[in-house]
C-alpha cells in the first residue's frame, strides 16, 4: 500500500519507512514533486496533523498521513511545543537547542517529552493516533546520529541520547513509534 507522508524531510520519512517495514511504500511530497510550503497555522498538534494529511490527500487522492511532533519541556510550560521545529530559527535545529538550553540554564527539573500526532486522511475522513516517550534534558548535545533536539535527549531508562543510539534502537522506543503503532493497530481493524 502506498502512503503519502505530508513532508519533504527525508530523516522523517526514512524513519516512518523503517517503522513501518514493507508493507507499506512510503513517500514524500517530494516523490510527488509538490514543493509548495504547507502553512502549520493550527493551535495543537492535532490541528497541524490534520492540515498536512488533508492537504496530501486533497491534492493527490492517496491516503496521507500528516505528522506533527515535538518537544515539550515541563520547567518551560511545554515550549516548545508545536513551534519545535521553528523556535529559534525555521528548521535551525542547533539554534533551537541552544535557546531551550539558554532557557534551562540552572534549572534542576529536566523532564520533557516527545510527542508524535499522526492524522490519517483519506476518503473516510480523519483518525488520530498520538505517541509520547518520556525522558531527561541534558546541558549538552551529545551524539550525531537523529536529528532535532535527539542530541539533548535521554529517553527515561536509558542513558544514551535519541542523537547517541543507532536508528534502529530509537525506532523502537519513538514517539513516533508508538504512534505508528497505534496507526497500524488501527488498519489492522
Amino acid at each position: 500500500m502506498e502512503l503519502l507522508v505530508a513532508t519533504h524531510n527525508i530523516h522523517k520519512k526514512e524513519e516512518i519507512q523503517q517503522i513501518l517495514g514493507d508493507r507499506f511504500l512510503v513517500k514524500s511530497l517530494t516523490d510527488y514533486d509538490i514543493h509548495e510550503e504547507i502553512v502549520e497555522d493550527g493551535d495543537s498538534f492535532h490541528a497541524n496533523a490534520l492540515i498536512k494529511a488533508k492537504y496530501c490527500f486533497e491534492k493527490t487522492g492517496i491516503p496521507s498521513l500528516g505528522d506533527d511532533s515535538g518537544l515539550a519541556v515541563e520547567a518551560l510550560d511545554g515550549r516548545p511545543g508545536i513551534f519545535s521545529a521553528r523556535y529559534a530559527g525555521d528548521h535551525d535545529f542547533a539554534k533551537n537547542i541552544e535557546k531551550v538550553l539558554a532557557e534551562m540554564k540552572g534549572v534542576s527539573n529536566r523532564k520533557a517529552f516527545f510527542i508524535t500526532v499522526l492524522c490519517y486522511y483519506d476518503e473516510n475522513g480523519a483518525q488520530y493516533f498520538e505517541g509520547r516517550v518520556y525522558g531527561n534534558l541534558l546541558n549538552e548535545n551529545k551524539g550525531f546520529k537523529g536529528f532535532g533536539y535527539d542530541p539533548v535527549f535521554v529517553p527515561e531508562g536509558y542513558e544514551k541520547t535519541f542523537a547517541e543510539m543507532n536508528p534502529e534502537d530509537k525506532n523502537k522506543i519513538s514517539h513516533r513509534k508508538k504512534a505508528l503503532d497505534l496507526f497500524l493497530e488501527f488498519l489492522s481493524k
